[in-house]
């Protein structure tokens, strides 16, 4: 028996295996010593800060790319206090300064001090704490308004929270959401324009009151008007703060103490502005470049701007108040960025990620909100069987072998009754040879068994490990099949997505692979000791039988109990694992902030509910397991009891008692054993209405190849007309208010406009990732509707204000622009030329093989746009749509890849988003989109004559 039990083991055994192999992986992350641990306790914690930076002879490589020197002998000394810009080309190794600065690492050689005290010394928490940074490429979390804000600095009141936003300028914005400062962002900020999130961040930085300041780009993506604002806000904050600023635009870091100048690794010129203008080196060279034709017409016919610009670095605080009154803030306007087949959103993903527009407090409040979820479909056992069906093969002899092992255990109780009386038999020479049979037949059924058990476990789990295969490609082909609206709802977070690839389509197997063999050797087995019972004597058969409905009954219960668990463990879970994801891919703004022990924390807390649920209904799962557990002593002692009696009066042989008893209660025994699998398939059940929901859901914009109409030729105009719009996670808010504008074949169409007024909701509507509430957009006179969805988005070249690269090679990634064919290597190069990107890329080590990380970490903010703008071009598309395409560039790549636009925009029509208005004065129509509509509309000498909107944006922007 003990023996038997042993061998019954061997489909838990997988569990162990599969557990083994996941426990080696998490141990090593668990054990791995951290060798810059933010958590700990080592290191000093001085009680003051004075802000003085300090580096000394400073170089450093990335671990992921050693061979590519990025600071080469650096040595640069920034006083308490003092403003410090950080300027140069892209790549040249600014923002990897300020990375040092806060120790997300550490350099190869040379130093990094703090108030005379090298870096490592100090506590990392401690340091980090002492920082404020904004970055080029803002992050927020999925969260409210005020609890962004407030993750600057634990514990501050509502009031501190809104002088910060007011600091910001984003306070009025802030005050026109639904929810005010309770609104949620959304995932990464989705439900914010880039503006709007920029602003939270600075927000952020300010209201933990920094002794140390990190600009990083920090008003990069701020319209004309609240970039003005902004700016004055960061020069009355930084007052007494030291400051070390990243920027781009020059005009805005002319006030500082000290302009550091970088080419290449290396600080070629340091000294104010008004001193390295007399120079007349490389910064001299960077700001005439930056200079606009119409600025350098201007600046000639008033020879006192220079001077005046040079007195009042920003515009004066009269006019910046005058003009405060005269911002207006519309809502945000959200393009998530959804998981998709088609090329032309693959390359526009990031911009706006899909979340939910629930206000909660904390990433915690979602687990513990009831989400309204839609009810999940019942489905058969038989339905998940037929995802399988086209490994019947080895289904067929799966089952077949878990048949023969069932009937294995009704023959053991056959010879067990046997060789009992066998022993009996006075006669020893006879008692011998039977024995002997009988062995061998005990020996023929191990044999016979070993070979089944084989079959059975190597078939079933080789077609379950294909089905979860293939459902994962159906699960994800399905995703990304669904409109990008779909992706803003809640429970199609990252998270909940990545849980159903993940975990659904392997959790199903509990309802196939190896748990369906001992299910059907558990029936076979019951089934035949059942017959064999009654086959040898009905009488104490009967008796017995009654102990088997009450195995099946406990059966039943334990999976009922389970299936509700398993339901809300799972919505937990999905919970739990958005905080996880989040954390993790915003590890460095999350580092930053310091707040690694607080994610941790709200994961724990997500954690808490399942584990809670679970000890709940613990005791129940216990009665249930142990009452099927304990059916067969209670049948083996009735059965013993009524066999006795009978044996007793002759009406039955000792032989037969052992035979009927032995079979029904290993019978018995096999239905409690199935019992253990109860868990894994109530598991699967829900695992598998989750993922049959999603592939048997209908997307509300059509992608598949033969929906839709595919015109012939080039587009030969885009109209809006009357176009109305709102988000589908907020019907209440109106985003385009009767919209209308209209781009001709070859012609270039400018919408600008502040932060938020909906210009790129039009990009949006125009790739079809929404549909509008009522009006028309056609392309070529035909509603966009009526076509194909595949062919809009080809004919489409997306460059967005936040560019995504995908970890793969800098070729790959160009090459991602165009999927419809093999793009050659020629190609590639031609369009990273056309972007000014391919001397950067010849540079590397590994050229065009060289991977550029998750999300491009390997590579600056301007690399990371050029890269993009080349993967645009590779597809030669008939529109392009620049989402403030050069806004993270430096003044000598925009120069040239704005040249490089120009080009590539002859001959195709163009519509631009554009902050800085000096990049589309040559445009053919320039749009002032304010309030979800457009307002003015004509070339830029018409509408500065008319000394209207756009008048003042323009005035405002020089």
């Amino acid at each position: 028996m003990g023996a038997m039990n042993v061998g019954q083991a061997a489909p838990y055994i997988e569990a162990f295996s599969v557990a083994r192999g996941a426990a080696a992986n998490i141990f090593d992350i668990i054990e791995r010593k951290s060798a810059i641990d933010p958590t700990g306790s080592e290191g000093e914690k001085p009680p003051s800060v004075k802000g003085m930076i300090e580096f000394k002879d400073v170089r450093f490589s990335y671990p992921s790319r050693p061979d590519v020197k990025v600071l080469q002998g650096v040595s640069l000394s920034i006083e308490p206090g003092q403003t410090v810009a950080l300027v140069g080309s892209s790549g040249c190794g600014k923002s990897t300064c300020v990375q040092l600065i806060q120790r997300f690492y550490d350099p190869l050689d040379g130093h990094v001090f703090l108030d005379g005290r090298e870096i490592k010394s100090l506590n990392i928490g401690w340091l980090r704490d002492q920082i404020g940074v904004v970055g080029q490429e803002p992050v927020l979390f999925a969260t409210t308004v005020a609890e962004n804000i407030r993750y600057g600095r634990e514990g501050v009141s509502m009031e501190d929270i809104q002088a910060a936003a007011k600091e910001a300028n984003a306070h009025d914005f802030i005050m026109k959401l639904p929810k005010k400062y309770e609104t949620n962002v959304g995932e990464r900020g989705s439900q914010m324009s880039g503006g709007q999130k920029q602003r939270i961040a600075i927000a952020r930085a300010l209201v933990r009151q920094p002794r140390i300041l990190l600009l990083d780009e920090a008003t990069s993506a701020l319209d004309t008007q609240s970039e003005a604002i902004v700016q004055q806000a960061l020069d009355k904050v930084r007052k007494g703060r030291t400051t070390v600023v990243v920027a781009h635009r020059l005009s805005t870091i002319k006030p500082a103490n000290k302009i550091v100048v970088f080419n290449k690794g290396k600080i070629e010129e340091v000294g104010t502005h008004n001193e390295l203008m007399k120079l007349q080196g490389l910064y001299y060279n960077l700001v005439t470049a930056q200079v606009s034709p119409q600025e350098e017409k201007e600046n000639k016919s008033s020879p006192q701007k220079e001077k005046a610009e040079d007195e009042a670095a920003f515009i004066d605080g009269e006019a910046l108040s005058e003009l405060s009154q005269d911002i207006i803030e519309d809502l945000a306007s959200m393009s998530p960025a959804a998981l998709t087949r088609s090329p032309s959103i693959r390359q526009s993903l990031k911009r706006r990620r899909a979340s939910s527009a629930k206000a909660v407090k904390s990433p915690v409040r979602n687990v513990q909100e009831k989400e309204e979820e839609e009810a999940l479909p019942e489905v058969a056992t038989w339905e998940i069987i037929k995802k399988n069906a086209s490994e019947w093969p080895y289904i067929v002899g799966g089952i077949l072998g878990s048949a023969i092992q069932g009937t294995t255990i009704p023959l053991y109780a056959i010879l067990f009754g046997e060789i009992l009386g066998t022993l009996s038999i006075a006669e020893e020479e006879k008692a011998r040879n039977e024995a002997n049979f009988y062995a061998l037949l005990f020996l023929l059924i191990g044999i016979v068994a070993a070979l089944s058990m084989f079959m059975q476990a190597y078939m079933f789990s080789l077609s379950g490990e294909i089905l979860t295969a293939r459902l994962r490609k159906l699960t994800f082909a399905a995703m990304v099949r669904q409109e990008v609206g779909w992706f803003d709802e809640e429970r199609n977070s990252v998270g909940a997505l990545c849980s159903k690839l993940s975990g659904d389509a392997s959790a199903i197997q509990g309802a196939t692979g190896s748990r369906v063999g001992t299910i059907v050797q558990a029936i076979t087995t019951l089934g035949i000791s059942i017959v064999l019972a009654l086959y040898y004597d009905w009488r104490l058969g009967l008796v017995t039988l009654p102990f088997i409905p009450f195995v099946l009954v406990a059966v039943y219960l334990q999976s009922k109990i389970l299936m509700g668990q398993s339901v809300t463990e799972s919505k937990v879970l999905e919970n739990a694992g958005k905080i996880a994801i989040e954390a993790i891919t915003n590890i460095r703004t999350v580092a930053g902030l310091h707040k690694e022990e607080h994610f941790a924390n709200e994961y724990s807390k997500a954690l808490l509910k399942p584990h809670e649920e679970a000890l709940k209904k613990s005791h129940l799962r216990g009665a249930a397991f142990g009452f099927a557990q304990a059916m067969p002593f209670f049948a083996y002692a009735v059965s013993m009891f009524y066999g006795g009696y009978l044996v007793n009066e002759n009406q039955l042989t000792y032989e037969k008692l052992f035979k009927v008893a032995e079979a029904l209660i290993l019978g018995t025994m096999m239905v409690g054993q199935a019992v253990a699998f109860a868990p894994n398939y109530s598991k699967a059940k829900v695992a598998a209405a989750r993922i049959f929901q999603l592939l048997e859901r209908r997307p509300a914009i059509e992608t598949s190849s033969g929906v839709g109409l595919r015109l012939s030729g080039h587009v030969e105009n885009i109209e809006l007309q009357d176009v109305h719009f709102t988000y589908p996670t907020r019907p209440d808010v109106p985003i385009l208010n009767g919209l209308g504008v209209r781009v001709g074949r070859g012609k270039t169409l400018a919408l600008v406009g502040s932060s938020g007024c909906g210009k790129s909701t039009i990009i949006s509507l125009l790739e079809r990732f929404y549909d509008p509430k009522s009006g028309r957009i056609t392309i070529s006179g035909e509603d966009i509707q009526a076509l194909n969805v595949g062919w809009v988005r080809n004919q489409l070249g997306l460059v967005s204000q936040e560019p995504v690269l995908f970890d793969l090679t800098i070729a790959e990634n160009i090459a991602y622009g165009d999927n419809c064919r093999v793009v050659g290597h020629e190609e590639i190069i031609r369009a990273a030329k056309q972007a000014n990107i391919h001397s950067f890329v010849e540079s590397l080590p590994q050229g065009y093989q060289t991977r550029v990380g998750s999300k491009g970490t390997q590579l600056s903010g301007g690399q990371k746009q050029r890269i993009a703008i080349a993967r645009a071009l590779v597809r030669n598309p008939s529109v392009l749509l620049l989402d403030e395409a050069t806004s993270a560039l430096d003044t000598e790549s925009e120069k040239v890849v704005q040249e490089a636009l120009e080009r590539a925009q002859e001959g195709r029509t163009s519509i631009i988003i554009a902050h800085r208005l000096s990049t589309i004065q040559n445009a053919d129509t320039i749009a002032v989109v304010q309030g979800g509509c457009v307002v003015e509309a004509g070339t830029h000498e018409e509408l500065m004559k008319k000394q209207g909107h756009y008048y003042d944006l323009y005035q405002t922007n020089h």
